[in-house]
């Protein structure tokens, strides 16, 4: 497992995977599987893994996530970055903080919350966890008003981000004040484009991020590196064409719901059992699996070309 710090070369250098977690019938974390997905996204070139909201760490058991951080370290190939997740309680996030510290991960991510914060309050979780961690956050801005660009700019100032996932959805992406307002501030080579490839050639062409997370990546890790390549090299004609490979599985995803959606698809495109969601969230219908397997299937073909 690559232990390196975090610089922004090293998040330019990979397309951010966010995998799904593979589990057995019972819960039970599955490692056999769990390799599976992760020697499919290294095999297309992907170097950088994120196990957050896909892998359902908003409902991790405590008791389990020192197993946890250890399967990732054990399964982790010698120069992939593995990511972990905690929170998004702060309770939650301080005792995950002590078993992080038993680890070599140089970052982890604080999950977002909708309920019960303010933005002074986020800023004062993220500085309390990485003292205790002694190593710098990731921090998630998935909605507005979660935290102000000026409580954000004093965190990178003072050394306590590793990076930002910036994941604000809007209708127009292009138009967009807080990310702007953000990028003036903190700059943007540590911030990400954290909504997938359907918003990336804006945020990375127009805003000047610095990469990409992805949840379909799973599937086509070698297309989704490839249209990052491209994005860089400043051919958007070609990334285009590849960002819409990617677009029926993403339709699926935020018409039915993208944690589900992609959890299944990975599994019935043949890559990884990643097997039952763990509650609060639950299975998916019967009904949507055919159009699920459909798309998966069209996308990996695209992937073995």
């Amino acid at each position: 497992m690559n232990q390196s710090e975090i610089t922004p070369e090293t998040l330019a250098g990979s397309v951010i995977s966010v995998p799904p977690l593979a589990r057995n019938a019972d819960f039970s974390l599955n490692h056999d599987e769990n390799e599976k997905l992760i020697r499919h996204l290294e095999g297309g070139g992907v170097s950088t893994l994120l196990y957050g909201g896909n892998a359902i760490l908003y409902h991790v058991a405590l008791s389990e996530y020192a197993e946890l951080l250890q399967m990732m370290t054990d399964l982790a190939g010698d120069n992939t970055l593995m990511i972990p997740s905690v929170g998004p309680a702060y309770g939650t996030m301080m005792d995950q903080a002590a078993i992080l510290r038993e680890f070599n991960f140089p970052t982890s991510m604080i999950l977002p919350t909708r309920d019960v914060f303010t933005s002074s309050g986020v800023a004062s979780a993220v500085r309390h966890f990485v003292e205790k961690t002694s190593k710098p956050a990731v921090l998630y801005i998935k909605n507005d008003g979660f935290i102000e660009v000026d409580a954000v700019k004093k965190l990178m100032n003072d050394g306590l981000l590793s990076w930002i996932k910036y994941a604000v959805v809007r209708e127009d992406t292009s138009n967009d004040p807080y990310l702007r307002e953000l990028a003036d501030a903190v700059g943007t080579e540590r911030i990400v484009s954290g909504i997938g490839e359907q918003p990336a050639i804006v945020h990375l062409r127009d805003f000047g991020l610095n990469c990409f997370t992805s949840g379909c990546v799973c599937v086509a890790p070698g297309k989704s590196m490839e249209m990052l390549r491209s994005i860089r090299a400043g051919d958007f004609e070609v990334a285009e064409q590849i960002r819409s490979t990617f677009k029926p599985l993403e339709n699926l995803r935020n018409s039915i719901n993208p944690i589900r959606v992609l959890h299944t698809a990975v599994a019935l495109s043949g890559i990884a059992n990643t097997g039952p969601i763990i509650p609060l969230m639950s299975e998916l219908d019967d009904s949507n699996k055919p159009a699920i397997q459909a798309v998966a299937a069209q996308l990996l073909e695209v992937e073995r070309l």
